[in-house]
């Protein structure tokens, strides 16, 4: 699965916005140790923008909800090196030679918090739901041919190829149909799954209370009565929470704020580098950088190395193409030849560019953002490199979540010339390729229409392909042909950090940014 860092996408966008505030749980008011109870105090930086039916969201912050909720056939392990530790399946899946075919068992005691069990149905119902209601997860299954109730445990997944992914499709949360269907749009407020965590309720923009399911069917009751998740944009403000004991972890430690955290007493920074990819992505559709020469001479316009060291480390680190360095190291692409194509910054060599390409100095750019500090700072600096160059009209707008996603992938120039964004995805360079460049899903995931028909040939011939080295040579050539034609700058990759509080055991951070492990197969928090 991938997200669009943002209330975009499990493959998820990297990012959503509202509101921040903190809540009474229960009885429970911060530093819970202090209260003898031992609920978590859990602060998102990101808000919930679609409810939490996961047919139909796949924003980070709303799948970290969702991972406590409901429960897929399989999950990752702790470092996501290996997706198929079964959670509702009972062993591995059988996969067929051709490797279209996959069947999997279902457990007998996993039950639904309704009291129903989880059965075959359960599942194809689930798999088809996004395929069949056209949301915007429906690309993540549209690989699937058919699926077949064996019997009341057993699925089939029949695929139209062999695709080499299927292993981290196969992970998708299941939802009870009978709760669900003819009830969709209440689902998502009301949510029922498997996993050992219960809805309680939410406030949009402000909070998610869940409790501790006590009658989960699993072999692992979780330490902690419950959760809240709490929305706090503001960067001091989920520090300072961490400092009073107003929460117990805060999500995402900012770059500026890293060493107060680190030195403070009482609490500790735990970090991984997430399976993500944040960039600077041009419109190629319309408007001037629709002309590769416009997009080089943006990148001759600001030094990416500087804004990545001055805006962004220690929280992330620099990022050379599409793939985080776990895919990088995976399957040994070539990162240094990758990390030669982006130039330094030199005003005279944009210019040239620039007036060589016939752009005019009246021109009106328009760069937009979305609410993140971060890639705010990217966009300001591509902004400042342009007026540096001599353009007057740049506009740089940093706007809210829901409108940011309106615009994104209209490819208007009037929405907009370039936008920064990043996007968070499954161990498998598919994600980061097809969902971002892939010509079938502009206007939904990739809002850079760039047309290069050998490109989207590799990106779709890869995603079919079972030999891995295969595969591998048409990542790289499409990468490269990428990466040379400038559709995206890449930028950074983050670290998925978290300010802890002294008190809190056995927590660790996960590559996936979607997993915030409270009771999993690998740790149970608690709060001592």
């Amino acid at each position: 699965m991938s997200h669009h860092v943002s209330e975009l996408s499990r493959r998820r966008l990297l990012a959503s916005g509202a509101a921040a505030s903190a809540v009474t749980f229960a009885g429970c008011i911060g530093g819970s140790s202090d209260s003898g109870d031992n609920e978590l105090l859990f602060t998102q930086e990101k808000g919930w923008a679609y409810g939490f039916d996961p047919i139909v969201a796949n924003g980070v912050p709303t799948a970290q909800v969702n991972e406590q909720i409901y429960e897929g056939l399989y999950t990752y392990n702790a470092d996501a090196t290996d997706s198929l530790v079964p959670v509702l399946a009972d062993g591995e899946p059988e996969v067929s030679d051709d490797g279209t075919t996959w069947t999997a068992e279902i457990k007998d005691e996993a039950t639904f918090q309704n009291g129903d069990g989880v059965t075959a149905e359960d599942v194809k119902y689930s798999f088809e739901a996004p395929v069949n209601e056209e949301t915007e997860n429906a690309a993540e299954v549209n690989m699937i041919e058919s699926i077949e109730v064996v019997d009341d445990k057993t699925v089939e997944f029949n695929l139209e190829y062999p695709y080499a992914a299927f292993n981290t499709t196969i992970g998708a949360s299941i939802v009870p149909k009978s709760e669900r269907e003819g009830n969709e749009e209440e689902f998502g407020h009301d949510p029922v799954g498997s996993g050992p965590f219960q809805w309680v309720e939410w406030e949009d923009g402000q909070y998610v209370l869940l409790e501790r399911w006590d009658d989960y069917w699993g072999e692992q009751d979780p330490n902690i009565s419950g959760v809240e998740f709490d929305f706090v944009e503001e960067q001091s403000t989920r520090v300072t929470g961490l400092e009073t004991g107003e929460s117990d972890i805060i999500e995402t430690v900012p770059p500026q704020l890293w060493e107060d955290v680190k030195n403070m007493d009482g609490a500790s920074i735990e970090s991984t580098l997430g399976i993500g990819y944040f960039y600077l992505a041009f419109n190629c559709n319309e408007g001037p950088t629709a002309d590769p020469q416009v997009r080089e001479a943006v990148d001759y316009a600001f030094s990416m190395d500087d804004a990545i060291e001055s805006f962004v480390e220690p929280a992330g680190v620099r990022q050379y193409s599409p793939f985080p360095q776990s895919i990088v190291d995976a399957w040994d692409f070539p990162q240094d030849e990758w990390a030669e194509v982006p130039h330094d910054r030199d005003i005279d060599q944009a210019t040239q560019l620039f007036e060589d390409a016939g752009v005019s100095m009246d021109y009106e750019w328009n760069i937009i953002v979305p609410p993140d500090d971060m890639r705010e700072a990217i966009g300001e600096s591509v902004s400042n490199g342009l007026k540096e160059v001599g353009f007057n009209n740049v506009t740089f707008e940093r706007l809210e979540w829901g409108t940011f996603l309106d615009l994104y992938a209209t490819g208007s120039e009037d929405d907009y010339n370039m936008y920064t964004l990043g996007w968070s995805g499954s161990p498998d360079p598919e994600a980061f390729t097809y969902y971002l460049f892939a010509q079938e899903l502009e206007g939904s995931t990739n809002g850079t229409y760039y047309g290069n028909d050998e490109v989207d040939q590799l990106i779709m011939d890869a995603r079919e392909e079972p030999d891995q080295e295969t595969r591998r040579e048409m990542y790289v050539e499409a990468t490269n042909t990428i990466l040379e034609d400038r559709v995206h700058l890449p930028a950074y990759n983050m670290k998925n950090s978290y300010g802890v509080a002294d008190y809190i055991s056995d927590f660790q951070s996960h590559p996936d940014s979607a997993i915030i492990p409270l009771s999993t197969h690998f740790n149970n928090i608690g709060v001592e």
